[in-house]
């Protein structure tokens, strides 16, 4: 895909939704943090319905921490793999109020260091908490980066790669959103919603899922 193309990607994701953020639901960087652990191998919906109910009670380190990890399951075990989660967001809570005086490190490095964090979890903290130009590369982002051929690559380090080399400067803040929207809603897994894609006419993905029949 040529430079052009992927301007013109960018600019059409830009008009449609200039002020993209996360689905998650959160009012602090400590609160995005747990809800992005939470929400690994889990849909964001459900982690909203877990943290609605949790955060009221605790949304801080020393406050969750207090709760201990069979506290924290009773709120959190409508999430999947809920009982090594709560063990990971207990012990994140202990470095975090011991290493990090209780605030949420800005250091990829630091981050990383946090049981159930990894480069994914990091990027997205630092992404949408922090305004690093990071993009997170999630199943969606990797499929919509293959698909359109954007940014292809074998695996998640490489699209990540290729994304931070190839997306436009002025874009690359935003990038992970509007992927990662594109590719929940528009260009899913199965039958990609091509006929309603607003980069249908630039994307290079072959196999273009026609309008379905009832709906002509």
């Amino acid at each position: 895909m040529n430079p052009e193309k992927r301007l013109e990607i960018f600019r059409r994701f830009r008009q449609a939704n200039p002020h993209p953020t996360t689905e998650l639901e959160y009012t602090t960087p400590f609160e995005l943090l747990i809800a992005v652990i939470l929400s690994a191998q889990a849909t964001d919906v459900s982690v909203n319905k877990a943290t609605r109910r949790l955060y009221p009670v605790a949304n801080t380190p020393a406050a969750l921490y207090g709760l201990g990890v069979e506290g924290l399951t009773e709120y959190i075990r409508t999430i999947g793999l809920y009982r090594t989660k709560a063990k990971n967001v207990i012990e994140t809570c202990r470095i975090i109020l011991k290493q990090h005086g209780g605030e949420v490190p800005r250091s990829r490095e630091a981050l990383e260091a946090l049981p159930g964090v990894g480069r994914k979890t990091a990027n997205v903290v630092l992404n949408t908490a922090f305004g690093e130009p990071t993009i997170a590369v999630d199943t969606h982002i990797f499929r919509v980066a293959n698909r359109t051929n954007i940014a292809p690559g074998k695996n998640v380090d490489e699209v990540e790669r290729k994304l931070l080399k190839f997306v436009p400067q002025e874009f690359q803040h935003d990038a992970h959103h509007w992927l990662i929207l594109h590719g929940r809603y528009t260009c899913v897994a199965r039958k990609p919603q091509c006929w309603n894609c607003i980069i249908a006419d630039l994307c290079e993905y072959k196999d273009k899922t026609p309008l379905p029949e009832k709906a002509v």
